[in-house]
């Protein structure tokens, strides 16, 4: 699976020295896959609370994912018929 390009989400920052260039929640020290690693045991208020994150940071980080699986899939020449 190919890595996504945070550059292209607002919600985020990667500043070389600050958690070791880790993609962060802007303004903070949060790193991104906090959401990913706790969302599963945990409601978005809970991780909210515990990181110091506020929704709107976690739904443009779920929200920026999201699209960025929805890549449209690659045509491929017509190369006969399979039989």
């Amino acid at each position: 699976m190919a890595s996504l390009d945070w550059s292209q989400c607002p919600a985020v920052e990667s500043v070389p020295g600050k958690r070791s260039g880790a993609v962060v929640f802007r303004g903070t020290r949060t790193p991104v896959s906090v959401i990913f690693e706790n969302l599963q045991d945990m409601t978005v208020d809970e991780v909210m609370k515990e990181f110091g994150v506020t929704r709107e940071q976690v739904e443009a980080v779920l929200q920026f994912a999201a699209q960025s699986t929805e890549a449209p899939v690659p045509s491929t020449p017509n190369v006969g018929s399979f039989r």
